[in-house]
């Protein structure tokens, strides 16, 4: 019996402006415009059921409203979450569905790594920018395969 896939799409936040407190950085005109892009550009791509969850920071949260006004906001993803966190919030990869998850660097860097090289590392994700990962079974082995990553600049 074949397991179903699973999608975990993690979206890194959009441009935002600099300042104090941190979780209250809102997203700069660039940084909206980078996010209704990528937000149409989701709502094309994602099947008709997602979960959305959103880091508790103003930035991610503007981000993830851009593809909808119905995501959970998850504090464990928040500003210097680890990646495993990350995917346990996610379920990855036990889940079913598309997940997707507004956060934050280096974090979903670290996430992207664990999930192609086995482990974490610092690999550096474009604001804005989505990476899309499923994680499927073939011939009995489980396999994670990158989909596809996208920067607001090529939509």
């Amino acid at each position: 019996m074949e397991m179903e896939e699973m999608d975990l799409i993690l979206w890194r936040h959009a441009d935002a402006e600099d300042g104090v407190p941190d979780s209250a950085r809102e997203l700069t005109a660039k940084g909206e415009k980078q996010a209704q892009m990528m937000g149409q550009w989701l709502k094309s791509q994602l099947p008709h059921q997602f979960r959305v969850l959103a880091s508790p920071a103003r930035r991610t949260q503007q981000t993830a409203q851009a593809l909808t006004k119905t995501f959970e906001t998850v504090q464990s993803i928040g500003p210097g979450a680890d990646a495993v966190s990350v995917l346990a919030a996610a379920g990855w990869a036990d889940g079913k569905g598309a997940v997707v998850v507004v956060g934050h660097q280096p974090t979903l860097g670290r996430v992207a790594a664990l999930l192609l090289a086995g482990a974490e590392s610092d690999w550096n994700m474009k604001k804005g920018s989505v990476w899309w990962f499923t994680n499927r079974v073939r011939q009995d082995k489980a396999q994670t395969v990158l989909r596809v990553m996208m920067s607001p600049e090529f939509l």
